[in-house]
């Protein structure tokens, strides 16, 4: 099979597996009722509710804060901080940390390969509410410089930038290394200080994470662009 009938085949299977879980939320009340629950979780923005959800299920809880996890990143923009705050409760936090990082990876990569799969036109209908113009200079002039930066911006939609670099020429392993390497720091420090932090104390981490995270894509935005002025000079 040539790469473009691959493509074509993986384009149809991609559209028969969204009208499935379209038919499946429909018209199958149970699957509705699932859907629902685990979106009324996130609009709660309650790490307690998350944490009793994944407890009910048992010696399962693991599995099913992975597909948590993968849902929000392709459902966007839900929040992932929530599921690691609740993974560190849950799990303890380095344990949390790993479940964390590993399935937002995941989820990452499942974005990724869906725009790539489907394309930028159907990209573009499922974020309205970014611009692709914008990222797209970014990623000409930075490449998966780009996704570093944006990964450690928590206030940067993570699901957005994976469906964006599915669109682009970056090959999947250094996007996964530079999703990975941009997750960690905000990953470690959500889920050792998470077990430990009720209501407001946890917006006040979120807040300081993000200007920590801020000052790091700061650093960074400076290496590169003295990198470029000396390659300019030479």
């Amino acid at each position: 099979m040539s790469k473009k009938n691959k493509h074509k085949f993986a384009r149809i299977l991609l559209v028969l597996v969204i009208l499935l879980a379209v038919v499946g939320f429909y018209f199958v009340p149970g699957i509705r009722s699932k859907i629902t629950q685990v979106l009324v979780l996130f609009r709660s923005m309650s790490v307690e509710s998350i944490v009793g959800y994944l407890r009910s299920f048992g010696v399962w809880a693991v599995v099913i804060s992975f597909l948590l996890m993968m849902f929000q990143s392709i459902i966007a923009p839900l929040p992932a901080f929530l599921i690691t705050f609740a993974n560190a409760a849950v799990f303890g936090w380095w344990q949390g940390a790993l479940l964390s990082w590993t399935s937002a990876m995941a989820g990452a990569l499942v974005c990724f390969y869906i725009a790539r799969i489907a394309g930028r036109d159907i990209v573009e209908r499922m974020n309205k509410n970014f611009s692709l113009e914008t990222l797209d200079e970014y990623f000409d002039r930075y490449g998966k410089h780009t996704i570093l930066i944006c990964r450690l911006l928590p206030f940067i939609s993570f699901d957005f930038i994976s469906y964006a670099a599915g669109l682009t020429a970056i090959k999947p392993i250094p996007f996964l290394i530079a999703t990975g390497i941009g997750q960690l720091p905000a990953t470690i420090v959500y889920s050792y200080v998470g077990s430990n932090l009720t209501g407001n104390t946890k917006t006040i981490v979120f807040g300081l994470m993000s200007m920590f995270a801020l000052f790091i894509a700061v650093y960074v935005f400076k290496q590169i662009y003295q990198g470029r002025q000396t390659k300019t000079n030479k």
